[in-house]
């Protein structure tokens, strides 16, 4: 997290766990509203799990492996979610494959590559850590996706979401505490102005988000659910030009290759 003069204000640990707090404590209350439905040690688990996998771990390891990355980088490693979505549904949950559902995967794929090659924003500085970091953190998405889709079908998206997030929580604020985080608020000038990005985050981009992309993984196949992660450069490009970013004829056609692989996959879902 940095200030308008490219200060850190927040450390990659600390933007991580202060993101896991904000977006927990939003959803408590309907947690609290939920938490019968923890019946048993095995849905304990199973939204430990999703908790641990869909949120804890990624949101340190992607904000590491920023520190080496660019953001576009970044969002064309993360075209690996629905190939371990797949990879994992169909070794452990012996799921089945269309041959479309491939091609539009492989589409997908191709498009956000090429995304980012056009948006020449591909800049490397840091070591293979940070790329392992990535590649870690999307088989966790690919993980989650699936305990989410083939194990707990009976709850609702919020309930998912919610219940996961109180179980990672408590952690989360344990890591904000050994980190400093309530001395760089009180020594950091800029403490609040990086807080209150960091919310909007926490709600917006992981509490929100969240609870849909969850209803989105019960309603449909867990190869399209992953595939819409080929949507996040697209967003990205397209909150670029808001903010006075140019886009060229190649990112058109580099989307328009994205759209399409997502629309393949969709077409041909079992």
């Amino acid at each position: 997290m940095f200030t308008s003069e490219n200060e850190a204000i927040f450390s990659d640990m600390q933007v991580g766990a202060l993101r896991i707090v904000f977006a927990g404590t939003a959803l408590l209350p309907f947690a609290l509203r939920a938490i019968r439905r923890i019946s048993s040690l095995r849905i304990f688990l199973l939204l430990a799990i999703v908790g641990l996998t869909g949120n804890f771990l990624p949101a340190f390891l992607f904000t590491y492996a920023e520190t080496g990355l660019s953001s576009g980088y970044a969002g064309m490693m993360n075209s690996f979610t629905p190939i371990f979505a797949i990879i994992i549904g169909v070794s452990v949950f012996k799921d089945k494959l269309t041959k479309g559902q491939l091609i539009g995967i492989g589409i997908g794929t191709i498009g956000v590559i090429l995304l980012m090659i056009a948006g020449k924003n591909l800049s490397v500085s840091g070591d293979w850590s940070h790329l392992i970091a990535l590649v870690i953190a999307t088989l966790c998405y690919g993980i989650s996706l699936n305990a989410i889709k083939h194990t707990l079908q009976g709850y609702k998206s919020y309930e998912i979401a919610s219940l996961s997030f109180l179980i990672i929580l408590i952690p989360s604020a344990i890591i904000a505490m050994q980190q400093s985080s309530i001395e760089t608020i009180q020594l950091n000038a800029h403490a609040w102005e990086g807080l209150i990005a960091i919310g909007i985050l926490s709600l917006v981009g992981t509490a929100f988000a969240l609870i849909l992309f969850n209803k989105l993984v019960a309603d449909s196949s867990v190869v399209f659910a992953s595939s819409v992660t080929y949507l996040i450069p697209i967003i990205a490009v397209l909150i670029g030009i808001y903010f006075g970013e140019t886009i060229n004829g190649y990112q058109v056609g580099a989307m328009t290759i994205v759209i399409s692989g997502v629309f393949v996959v969709n077409r041909y879902k079992k």
